[in-house]
């Protein structure tokens, strides 16, 4: 259904340095920089059929956190949802919503890590197991 997320920046080289090193962890390589006609600068970062998109706000305007947003990145394992949150703390995230590891709901047992990356997003490592 979706073909890609983009997200907002005021801070383009800390933003890639802190998703090179956390897309790493679920196989996404190097982004595509790409240079809109209107000067900002973007990054797509493609993995599995998706794309995740950086940008610098072509309005002028400063990136910011939509409320009540959560952009889940589906892993492996749970040992994968774990160094996504190690690395994810190495390289500048907040750690929020509690400890990673497994949680018992009304979809079952779920292992997920909630962050919050250098510009407020927050984001979920989640592990569905089969």
């Amino acid at each position: 259904m979706l073909n890609h997320l983009m997200i907002g920046t005021n801070d383009m080289d800390r933003a890639q340095r802190f998703y090179d090193a956390v897309l790493g962890v679920l196989g996404a390589g190097a982004p595509v920089r790409n240079v809109a006609a209107s000067g900002h600068v973007r990054l797509f970062y493609r993995h599995d059929g998706s794309t995740f998109c950086l940008t610098q706000p072509i309005n002028g305007e400063p990136a910011t956190v939509a409320n009540g947003a959560t952009i889940g990145f589906k892993c492996n394992s749970p040992e994968q949802v774990l160094r996504f949150h190690e690395v994810a703390l190495a390289h500048g995230g907040v750690s929020v919503e509690g400890p990673p590891g497994p949680r018992t709901g009304g979809l079952g047992t779920l292992h997920l890590a909630y962050v919050r990356d250098p510009d407020g997003h927050k984001l979920c490592a989640i592990h569905r197991p089969t």
